[in-house]
């Protein structure tokens, strides 16, 4: 069977992951989950206990969380090296730095402000410490990759992988939340327009958006979320 992406919506990180499947170009297919509300009912703990998204059902039906998971699996497989490198190469160590980074403090940077616009009984004075928590971590952490991004045309070179497939879920946030221009760091600004440009962040982009995009080919269709917890919620 092919592996199956659950990838959430609106604005998830996930939407990295499905760009990756097109980089990778073997088939796959995709389950949208409504982030608001599909993946906080009861049910959806049998794929994933802790309500997150992503989650992936490899080809052998086994259920695999957590984003640096699931971007491993991806590297294994990726014989041609389309998104990836020699495991015994500096690049696949740089790699493997870049996608931590990105994973843990970047995304993370942004924790307060999805907890301060999130909250069911509104505390402005809690929403306020937490929002201005939030800017300042995410700010950092900015400068702290900006300094870490090379001169080249992707994070790694002349073509995007799982670390730039990692970030690019993740960067849009900057904007959503209003935290800054993203002019204020060139070169991060310079790889997320060339990244929002790609064909496969673009049709990730459409899909996460509900809109019609043939993509490259190798995903073969969606299943229902409701199928997927039949077939292989445990």
């Amino acid at each position: 069977m092919e592996p199956i992406l659950l990838y959430g919506f609106p604005l998830g990180s996930s939407m990295g992951l499905v760009a990756a499947l097109e980089w990778l170009g073997r088939p796959y297919r995709l389950c949208r989950v409504d982030m608001l509300g599909e993946m906080r009912d009861p049910s959806y703990a049998r794929i994933n206990a802790r309500h997150e998204t992503p989650a992936f059902i490899t080809d052998e039906g086994q259920i695999l969380t957590e984003t640096m998971a699931i971007a491993a699996w991806l590297e294994a497989r990726d014989t041609e090296r389309r998104i990836s490198f020699d495991p015994l190469t500096r690049d696949a160590e740089r790699m493997h730095q870049l996608m931590a980074f990105v994973n843990t403090g970047f995304t993370g940077a942004f924790s307060p402000l999805w907890v301060a616009m999130e909250m069911e009984a509104p505390d402005p004075a809690m929403q306020s410490a937490l929002r201005k928590w939030g800017r300042e971590a995410v700010t950092e952490r900015h400068d702290k990759l900006e300094e870490m991004i090379e001169a080249s045309a992707f994070l790694l070179g002349d073509r995007p992988t799982l670390a730039d497939a990692l970030l690019i879920g993740v960067a849009r946030w900057l904007d959503f939340h209003n935290v800054a221009e993203k002019e204020r760091w060139p070169k991060l600004a310079a790889l997320r327009q060339r990244l929002e440009a790609d064909p496969a962040v673009v049709y990730a982009s459409d899909l996460e958006d509900g809109k019609a995009n043939p993509g490259s080919g190798a995903c073969v269709g969606h299943v229902d979320l409701a199928e997927v917890i039949q077939r292989f919620g445990k």
